[in-house]
């Protein structure tokens, strides 16, 4: 009895799910989307890069990127569609779970739960380089903070925009720096406003 209440004690291996894309000509031409259970995911776009832009999924997320992962086997059966179609970049969903590994790569597929998760990753892509842009224009180009601004209002408006608070620490910095635009002052600040009132 000791012998089974030990097995049942000891934790289970945690789960990722990793989605990369490699589209040579596009803009980026390749990301590596990492989500561990935790949820503290990592983002890269360049496979030269050890750096990774880090961000917190929600309960709600991570949730429905397992559910989905269990829904596409782990990721152990063919998704590529045997239609011909334009090359959209070569992706790839991987699942880890201790030793276990699964991945499967397709350039399109036509299974909707492939589709779905797909898109969610697309989203944090269209995400993460909207952060490095407004970073990027609030360090070096301040004249382009209220169109970087604008393009997070834009996924924000589309329901596109994942882990908003990741944004705060750009936006608290740009609202409280009077060397910025008014009008992007005030555009940060609603942003900010929208974002606290959305995560509490």
């Amino acid at each position: 009895m000791r012998f089974v209440f030990l097995l049942c004690a000891m934790p289970l291996v945690a789960q990722t799910i990793t989605y990369s894309k490699s589209f040579p000509g596009s803009v980026p031409a390749w990301v590596e989307i990492k989500v561990p259970e935790s949820g503290e995911a990592e983002y890269r776009d360049d496979p030269k890069d050890d750096r990774a832009i880090r961000f917190s999924v929600t309960d709600a997320d991570r949730a429905l990127l397992l559910a989905k992962a269990e829904t596409l086997g782990k990721f152990t059966r063919v998704l590529e569609s045997p239609a011909k179609v334009a090359n959209m970049g070569m992706k790839t969903f991987r699942y880890e779970q201790g030793a276990e590994t699964h991945e499967v790569k397709f350039n399109y597929s036509e299974d909707p739960e492939a589709r779905l998760l797909s898109d969610w990753f697309e989203s944090v892509i269209e995400t993460e380089q909207s952060r490095l842009e407004l970073e990027n224009s609030a360090r070096f180009e301040k004249l382009g903070v209220e169109k970087a601004l604008l393009r997070v209002e834009i996924l924000r408006d589309r329901k596109r925009l994942i882990a908003p608070e990741q944004f705060l620490p750009v936006l608290d910095k740009i609202i409280r720096n009077e060397s910025y635009m008014h009008m992007a002052r005030a555009r940060a600040s609603g942003l900010a406003e929208h974002i606290r009132g959305t995560v509490k």
